[in-house]
Parts: structure tokens; sequence; C-alpha cells
């Protein structure tokens, strides 16, 4: 029924309308619910513990798609086993110019250039004190764009400081392509500096939260071998692979249109190959060291079974949960079950 009604239906509108327009359309009452009725499926074997926490589900939302945490509630309601907010900056920032974000209809695919468009993290700190919700949350932290790199670690200090009550684990964002310079965050010298001072505020707390790094899906082979050195050197928690990437190669929609576009991070099926060779990749040449969360282009049950395959724990969506609706959550939790996938 999604995608042959609802779909069709969204898509007539831009994608940013078709987003604020499903936003709203969840908050009426007991909307959620009824989708929830219909979509969700449950099972005892679907538990996972990873970072410490007990996951009923490991099929997660990826960060961008309620980056306010004002959905929260309602996308538990149709059956993700955790939400990830964000990324959230220090102050509220209206993000990049309007059109940013694109739906590429042949490769079943977006590409964005958001911006980092959040309400700011004290406001949503106060969104997340009233939580109501039986699921973990996330917080993805980034930097605010104006904020030089050399003073970046001072954004996500704020931003750990402000959430570290009200969310289950923390994402360090360094590798979005839509803030200027933010990737070079990702190499290596700023990226440990980063990453110990946010371990040092985490060691103080009563109960340290879960800290995860989310990388891009275009570093090199050689770099991700840099990547799991730091991820031992700092004891991180672990890995979320992979943001959007900057690459358009072997894409079927036309060139003209993608220079039409312009820039921006691509999301969708063209990802899922290299989002999940980096996972085996992380996976087989750390042996084992730290738990993978996976994204990218997953858009049925076999998708989300061969990054779990490759060696994630967990996954998340966003794309894929675009283009094939809540049913997409209930198909990859049933072939989980089916196949006891989660228990290898």
């Amino acid at each position: 029924m999604y995608k042959l009604f609802i779909r069709k239906l969204f898509f007539l509108f831009k994608p940013e309308t078709s987003h604020i327009l499903i936003t709203y359309l969840l908050r009426i009452p007991f909307l959620s619910k009824i989708l929830g009725w219909i979509y969700r499926f449950e099972h005892s074997s679907l538990s996972q513990q990873v970072f410490g926490l007990t996951f009923k589900n490991p099929v997660g939302l990826a960060a961008g798609f309620d980056k306010n945490a004002k959905l929260i509630s309602k996308m538990a309601d149709l059956g993700f086993g955790f939400i990830e907010i964000g990324t959230v900056t220090p102050q509220s920032q209206d993000g990049n110019p309007k059109p940013r974000i694109f739906r590429l209809l042949q490769d079943e695919a977006l590409i964005n250039r958001m911006g980092f468009n959040n309400d700011g993290v004290h406001t949503i700190k106060k969104r997340l004190k009233r939580r109501r919700f039986n699921v973990f949350v996330g917080g993805n932290i980034g930097k605010n764009k104006d904020t030089p790199n050399a003073e970046a670690f001072r954004d996500y200090e704020i931003c750990f400081d402000v959430l570290k009550d009200v969310v289950d684990y923390f994402v360090i964002n360094v590798s979005s392509p839509n803030t200027p310079r933010l990737r070079e965050l990702q190499e290596k010298a700023p990226l440990t500096k980063l990453l110990l001072h946010i371990k040092r505020l985490n060691a103080r707390l009563a109960n340290p939260k879960p800290i995860l790094l989310k990388i891009a899906p275009d570093l090199s082979n050689a770099y991700l071998d840099t990547i799991i050195e730091i991820v031992k050197q700092t004891k991180i928690d672990g890995i979320i692979a992979t943001n959007t990437t900057i690459s358009r190669a072997n894409l079927k929609t036309s060139k003209e249109n993608l220079e039409e576009i312009g820039d921006g991070g691509l999301s969708g099926k063209p990802l899922a190959k290299r989002s999940t060779e980096i996972i085996r990749y992380l996976y087989q040449k750390s042996n084992r060291a730290f738990p993978i969360i996976g994204v990218g282009g997953i858009h049925s049950p076999a998708d989300a079974i061969e990054k779990l395959n490759a060696g994630a724990s967990l996954v998340q969506l966003y794309t894929g949960f675009i283009y094939e609706g809540p049913v997409l959550i209930k198909k990859i939790k049933q072939e989980l079950v089916k196949f006891n996938k989660v228990d290898e």
C-alpha cells in the first residue's frame, strides 16, 4: 500500500516538503499507534546487547530523519529498536539554502546538503527531558558551521555536557560532507584529540555513555587501518559505518541532472556496496575489536542481513525507509527471526 499509494502522494511534493508533511501527519492522535498495529513485529530473539545496552531489536532510525527529537515516540511505534537524533549543534542554525535535498528516483537514492539544520542543543534537551518512550535514543553531535576546526572540540563538549543525562549513547559526527571543512576532523591528529577529550568528559560521569564515531564511506582502506588504530587508542565504544558519500560513480541518473543538483551527500541503494565493504573490512582487520552499526543502502531484508553477516551488530535505516515505508522495518525483523541471524 505504501509504495502504490502513499509514496506516490508524498513524492508529488519536494523532498523537504514531504518530510514536513510526514512530521505533521504522524502527530495526528493515534495515527502512529494504528500504523504500529499494522507494521510492528517483535520477537524475543531480536534482543541484542551492544555497547552495554540491551536493544529490543537491531533495526534503528539513522540520524537526519528526526533531527530535533520531535518524532521519537512515533518512530518507536513503527517498530524501530532505537532512534538517533541530530546532528545536534550548540547553537540553532538554519542549515544550507533550499532546495537542499533531491530524489534520484532511478537510483532509489537521495542527495542532501542540509548542513546540520537543527533547533540547538538546549531546545532539544528540553524535548528529551519530557520523554515518555521506551526506546534507546542516540545523540548525534557536531559543530556549528561558523566554529573554526581548531575550536570544534568546544562545540562537541557543549553538546555532550547538555545531552549527557537525556540520551543513551553519543555519536561523534565528523563525516558529513555538508559542513565546510568538517571532514578535516577525520584526520588522525584532530580526531584522536577530539575523541580523547570526549572520553575524558565521559569518564567523569557516574554512568558513562557509549561513545561512537560515524565515518565517511569515502575513506580509503588504508585510512580505515588508521581508524582502527584510533578506536583502539581512544577506547571509544564503536563505529557507525557509514555516512553519505560524495561519490557519483555508477549512477543511472544523468550527468546533466547531477550537475544541476550540485554538491551534497548521496544516500540510498548506490551506497550499499561500499558501506558493506567498510563494515567487513573494519570487522575483519580489527579482529572484531569493537561493535559496528551498519547504515547505507538498506532497502530490503537481504540488505540488512548482508550488513549483519559482514560484521555489523545493529543496522540503521533512512533512505530505504523513505522509499520502502514502515513495512521495511517489519520485514527485516521477520527475516532475522526466520533465519536466526540475530543470534550469530
